[in-house]
């Protein structure tokens, strides 16, 4: 990009058409060139409060990746194509610690006998991954009608176990949801982002914090070019770009813990 040179006041009418400039400047332009001075924090739950998309990067020295995260009532297909898309990770909805018991949903660790099993990832203590499930009025559970659907309505669940904690169980889970299937459910840790701050917690911290049910959708953004996970400061940009919130980890620990 050409940078801007200054002209000389000799031969362009100098302060006083630099003033008339100013004063007869659009004003759309001139806002775009303010920074947007609203704390991230704020914009990303006004956004989560609205069922709008926030992209939360959690911490340099954990998985150091950004999520797209969605509260998951909100999710329709063009969410799910967005991430599907835009992400390129694993689209997974998280729910509460509270809302997996009365599901009665285990870690997937804990639930696998084979051999191939080993819960002791690099970034932390386990993975928060449960049961892959399809809601039963899907078909093959994959396309974005079928996985919007299946988030949806584990996102009613979750709703509903908060409402009347002893109102749902394990059998109106099995009633709404078959395993295996295609949206990776995640048990949020008992004590939140006070035992574990992955984009689990961050999601449902934010939920909890707009209202919303105990349930959030996330997904890794990718590098297209790379395939590893996007640099943060790319994920800014995307964000900037998109009118996306983009919010650290820490901020959000530090203000919803």
């Amino acid at each position: 990009m050409r940078a801007d040179v200054d002209a000389d006041p000799e031969t362009s009418g100098g302060a006083a058409e630099a003033a008339e400039s100013t004063e007869t400047a659009d004003p759309a332009e001139t806002a775009e060139a303010v920074p947007d001075a609203t704390d991230p924090v704020e914009r990303a739950l006004d956004a989560f409060r609205a069922g709008d998309p926030v992209c939360v990067h959690d911490f340099a020295d954990r998985e150091g990746e950004t999520d797209i995260v969605y509260p998951a009532g909100a999710v329709d297909e063009a969410a799910v194509a967005h991430m599907r898309n835009d992400a390129g990770g694993l689209i997974c909805v998280a729910v509460s610690d509270a809302v997996g018991d009365a599901f009665d949903l285990p870690f997937l660790a804990d639930a696998l006998d084979h051999p191939a099993v080993d819960d002791d990832p690099d970034y932390d203590d386990r993975s928060s991954f449960s049961l892959p499930v399809n809601h039963r009025e899907t078909f093959t559970g994959i396309t974005d009608a079928d996985r919007a659907k299946t988030i949806v309505e584990v996102a009613n669940a979750a709703g509903r176990v908060r409402d009347d904690p002893t109102g749902y169980g394990p059998e109106d889970f099995a009633a709404e949801f078959r395993a295996p299937g295609h949206v990776h459910v995640l048990r949020g840790d008992r004590d939140g982002l006070a035992g574990r701050t992955g984009h689990t917690e961050l999601g449902l911290a934010m939920a909890e914090a707009v209202g919303a049910a105990p349930a959030a959708v996330v997904c890794e953004m990718l590098d297209d070019e790379t395939g590893d996970a996007l640099a943060p400061a790319d994920a800014a940009a995307y964000a900037a770009r998109r009118d996306i919130p983009y919010v650290e980890g820490a901020a959000l620990v530090e203000a919803l813990k």
